[in-house]
């Protein structure tokens, strides 16, 4: 089962949203999601999600919050868990990404861009400022079938 990590940068009321158009054949073209990628063997999620950060906007992350964990069934893409995060302070300059637009989204305006329809439900606990949590999500293809939520 693949790990990964999400974060969502905070400035202004605003998320830094990576709008995925550059990497073919990519799982995730044409949506919008946070920052974030798969950890390296002997990685923690926190250390997963400061260099992911890192390498795709250039911004070092100096607290990141551990807000959730995500788990992603599918019936055609691998199983993935994925570690939440948000981060408020940071530093450095933004850089172009290789893997799509990044782009500062007022959040209030995030759930009217093209998501995975599980990405909601998290980022509307996000928004919510919820308690540490975990959410499992159900897909068919690009299709939600499911989700449960545990609060921690």
């Amino acid at each position: 089962m693949r790990e990964s990590s999400l974060c969502y940068l905070i400035k202004n009321n605003c998320y830094l949203m990576l709008h995925r158009v550059k990497k073919k054949n990519d799982v995730n073209r044409d949506k919008w999601i946070g920052i974030g990628g798969g950890m390296l063997e002997g990685e923690t999620p926190t250390e997963c999600a400061i260099r992911e950060t890192q390498e795709e906007t250039g911004y070092t992350m100096h607290t990141p919050l551990y807000r959730g964990v995500v788990y992603f069934s599918s019936d055609v893409a691998e199983d993935e868990i994925m570690h939440l995060f948000t981060c408020d302070n940071f530093s450095g300059e933004e850089i172009e990404c290789d893997e799509g637009e990044l782009l500062w989204v007022p959040i209030e305006k995030v759930p009217s861009l093209p998501t995975w329809e599980g990405d909601h439900i998290f980022l509307d606990l996000l928004s919510q400022n919820t308690p540490f949590f975990t959410l499992h999500l159900r897909y068919c293809g690009e299709r939600l079938i499911s989700h449960n939520i545990i609060f921690a």
